[in-house]
């Protein structure tokens, strides 16, 4: 999965971002290279001001649509082996195709997705590279994208990138290697197809499916969850309108964690002496931060 392709002769990579060379100046561009005896083209449109011979520059490659590799200096929304929500610019006989932040779109080919997209949706894919003709496309089919043998364990802090809803909760790319699943009770913030997101490894099961939390789990959780309660109290001039009769949607909503880390976290901070309980509300105490 993750063996970057390296192109014929050359130390140069399609789809990731490769730091190279400058050899010549043309009047179209100027050309690249590394220590192989491959160059590539950086166009007009991208060249620096003050880019000199010799002088080195980071770029990404792909190919144009003559399947010439060129240079540009843009990032684009993706990179190989890396996944990504991208929306679908236009869709035609051969497949669909992504906005991925560079002139020339992404191809989604038919034989890489299921079901039917129209202009505007919304996709989840991983950049890939055809060996054969060295052309990057995306493809919608992730769990044959994903890595089978595990390279993370149990409490371990990840990457995490929200893809659909299921019945359960929102299925997550976790650091673009596996895929699992974030429970809807485990969340505490609104959450959109496509955002990226810090969270922790819950459970790994005996069938190898993966749980993750947006929140540290045990005593780590609460003292994070502290903090946190504290950095809000000062944001608030000292005074926070919640208790342990609150709603828990009230208290999911102002401060993006459970009713139950809450009232531990208050309980936590009441022993302490940093805050003291009113019947409708909890007030930080004078030097107690």
């Amino acid at each position: 999965m993750h063996d970057y392709k390296k192109n014929k002769g050359c130390m140069l990579y399609l789809g990731k971002i490769n730091s190279l060379r400058v050899l010549r100046k043309a009047t179209c561009g100027m050309f690249l290279g590394d220590d192989g005896d491959q160059e590539v083209l950086l166009p007009n449109k991208y060249v620096p001001e003050d880019l000199e011979i010799d002088h080195s520059i980071d770029v990404f490659l792909y190919t144009d649509s003559e399947d010439r590799i060129v240079a540009t200096t843009l990032t684009p929304k993706i990179l190989l082996h890396q996944f990504a929500v991208l929306e679908v610019k236009d869709v035609t006989k051969i497949g669909a195709f992504l906005d991925w932040g560079l002139d020339k779109d992404l191809l989604l080919p038919l034989s890489e997705y299921q079901g039917r997209f129209r202009k505007g949706d919304k996709v989840t894919v991983c950049l890939c590279l055809d060996k054969k003709t060295d052309r990057l496309f995306a493809s919608a089919r992730i769990n044959e994208c994903t890595d089978l043998e595990l390279t993370v364990h149990e409490g371990e802090p990840v990457d995490l990138l929200i893809d659909r809803e299921s019945e359960l909760g929102w299925q997550v790319v976790i650091n673009d290697r596996h895929i699992g699943l974030l429970f809807f009770d485990k969340i505490f913030k609104q959450l959109r197809k496509g955002d990226k997101v810090k969270g922790f490894i819950e459970n790994i099961r005996e069938d190898g499916k993966i749980d993750v939390s947006l929140q540290k789990q045990g005593y780590s959780q609460v003292e994070d969850s502290k903090k946190l309660l504290l950095k809000k109290l000062q944001e608030n001039n000292g005074i926070l309108y919640l208790t342990d009769k609150s709603d828990a949607k009230l208290i999911s909503q102002k401060l993006e964690m459970s009713k139950k880390v809450f009232k531990k976290c208050v309980g936590a901070l009441y022993k302490q002496r940093k805050i003291k309980i009113e019947s409708d509300c909890i007030v930080l105490l004078k030097g107690k931060v």
